[in-house]
């Protein structure tokens, strides 16, 4: 569990940049909320020099979008400014590289909160296709005050319709409109067990917080007060995070720096308190990896069990080892403990098949799709048809970080999520090329194919994202919105797959017979069937040095190759890039015009 911690505001006219992020990080600071609460200061070039000089200081940002940006607002001459504000505020944070960018969601203005909720709800309909792609994400600050749309129970309504919106809690808001509960340990944890039971947990992770003191009467926050002079303890907040593994974003809203430090010294007094040593703990990796996050682990009789995990888990033969390099099985529980944050939104909602490797790579497999009856009672299952079996598969799922530590603990070095999300099984989130070097074929053939696609994609008006696939080839995936079926989908790919063949016939194939292949780059067009599986962005591959598949930009593909990116190497490229395909969870397209242009009929 980890804190960032930092104020709200914009550095003073008269200092610069580099000497507020300066003094931002001498106070042990780690994040920075931009108060674009009245205007936009800031242009796209200055947010993006910022973003990086913040980066390089190891501070991670969030936006607060102007005040009158909210989503209730109905009158005509107003709802097209407020949602424009929205729309800039989240394109100005991707310059940034910040993550969040928070929005109070409205009043009420003697509306009930139906008719608020369906306001609030065409808004975002009406923002989406403009900031979906973006890789920010929305978040919707709990009101403070009785007339305020936008209680948590409000937000998870509207977060459930958009896959970019999450909560952002405000503990004074909510300490105000319970009329001061927020006490102590007991009460903060309910607060967040009402998180768990209505949001995913990759929502939650990090949960990004509002704190201070505040005066508070029937209707709600009155104003903010020093910290100390109110009455909701910060302590309680940062233990019940810690109980149930969320990381934090903190963000002070205190009026004083006196103030900032108070906070920072009670949140830190708590974080200390949470890392002393726990009596018999190892780590749970070998110690060949610098993982951020790692996990301590403790001996009992049925194995090991992680400290401070949320889930009760059982863990096994943690020093066996899994891979020729001299990696461990704990090592690849830590990797996937420790990657959760960035994988768990590109696995939520889907049926998970587990590729299984019981002896480490270099040992037999196989795939397991029914949950087997042994996975913790907490693991949620998903039922799916299958025509072959005659009756119902319960896959796995993975909901949050302890479930990723159970796939690998049972030898899971794979995780090949289903193309389709459950609530739309028969419809895939994406288009899938598969491009697979045959014996005999070089690198450079697969990058030379994968940019061909790119360009016929390009002319088509679709956007794609290249990954590598941790083996030898590449994936490219073609975000779609959940509209058509496996077979027409499958029938697009084959049909830029035969183009590519026909201009490129002596480096390209779809030949099945595979000593036809040699020398050649296949494209596999049948990975877009229902029930077929490919390994998922940044999972592990059983070879040596542990690689993972992971996400490019196209200008860094010529550039690469698979073997650059391993349990290893990938932590500094998520810390500089972030995640170059949290743009292929929007969807946002449809096949229909690039079918037209093929001539396909449907």
């Amino acid at each position: 569990m980890t804190v960032a911690f930092g104020i709200s505001g914009l550095p003073p006219s008269e200092t610069g940049d580099d000497a507020f992020l300066d003094g931002l990080a001498a106070e042990g600071h780690t994040a920075l909320e931009l108060a674009f609460t009245k205007g936009f200061p800031w242009k796209e070039a200055r947010c993006q020099q910022f973003g990086r000089r913040a980066a390089d200081a190891g501070i991670r940002l969030s936006v607060h979008a102007p005040y009158f940006a909210m989503l209730t607002i109905d009158e005509p001459d107003r709802h097209a400014r407020t949602r424009a504000a929205v729309e800039h505020s989240m394109k100005l944070a991707g310059h940034l590289g910040a993550a969040v960018v928070v929005v109070h969601p409205g009043h009420d203005r003697e509306r009930t909160s139906d008719q608020l909720l369906e306001t609030a709800l065409e808004a975002l309909g009406a923002i989406e296709p403009k900031v979906r792609h973006l890789g920010v994400s929305l978040g919707l600050e709990t009101t403070g005050t009785a007339n305020a749309f936008g209680n948590l129970g409000d937000i998870s309504l509207m977060a459930a319709e958009f896959p970019w919106v999450r909560p952002v809690v405000d503990w004074a808001h909510v300490h105000a409109i319970t009329d001061g509960r927020l006490t102590d340990l007991e009460a903060v944890r309910s607060v967040f067990h009402f998180l768990f039971d209505q949001f995913p947990a990759w929502k939650l992770q990090p949960l990004h917080c509002h704190y201070s003191h505040n005066a508070f009467g029937p209707g709600g926050e009155i104003k903010h007060v020093p910290y100390g002079d109110g009455t909701n303890p910060v302590e309680p907040v940062v233990a019940a995070a810690a109980e149930l593994d969320v990381d934090l974003t903190l963000v002070s809203e205190s009026r004083d720096a006196a103030s900032h430090r108070a906070v920072w010294k009670d949140v830190s007094a708590v974080l200390e308190e949470i890392d002393r040593p726990v009596a018999g703990a190892r780590p749970l990796a070998s110690g060949a990896i610098d993982f951020p996050d790692p996990i301590e682990i403790v001996a009992d009789a049925g194995g090991f069990h992680p400290t401070r995990l949320r889930r009760p888990l059982r863990l096994s033969n943690p020093d066996k080892l899994f891979f020729p390099d001299g990696y461990t099985k704990g090592d690849l529980v830590q990797y996937y403990a420790s990657i959760s944050r960035t994988l768990l939104p590109h696995l939520a909602g889907r049926a998970i098949v587990m590729a299984r490797f019981p002896d480490g790579a270099d040992g037999d497999f196989f795939y397991e799709k029914q949950a087997p009856a042994h996975k913790p009672d907490w693991m949620p299952v998903a039922p799916i048809h299958s025509d072959g079996r005659g009756g119902l598969i319960e896959f796995c799922t993975a909901p949050d970080r302890p479930s990723l530590m159970w796939f690998a603990n049972m030898g899971c070095i794979e995780i090949h999520p289903w193309l389709s999300r459950l609530a739309t099984v028969g419809q895939p989130d994406f288009a899938i090329f598969d491009l697979d070097p045959a014996e005999g074929a070089s690198w450079e053939q697969v990058v030379d194919t994968a940019l061909h696609i790119r360009v016929a994609l390009d002319s088509l008006g679709l956007r794609s994202y290249p990954k590598t696939s941790g083996a030898s080839g590449l994936h490219i995936y073609v975000p779609l919105d959940p509209v058509h079926d496996y077979a027409r989908v499958r029938k697009f790919v084959e049909t830029v797959g035969r183009l590519m063949v026909a201009a490129d016939p002596d480096n390209v194939t779809m030949e099945w017979d595979i000593p036809s292949r040699h020398g050649m780059v296949f494209i596999d067009h049948n990975q877009n069937v229902g029930g077929k599986t490919i390994a998922s962005v940044y999972a592990v591959r059983p070879r040596a040095g542990a690689p993972v598949s992971t996400p490019l930009a196209w200008e860094e593909v010529p550039a690469v190759r698979p073997e650059d990116f391993t349990i290893a190497t990938i932590w500094d490229r998520i810390d500089r890039v972030g995640d170059p395909f949290a743009p292929v969870l929007a969807g946002g397209q449809t096949l229909d015009a690039a079918e037209a242009a093929l001539g396909l009929t449907t």
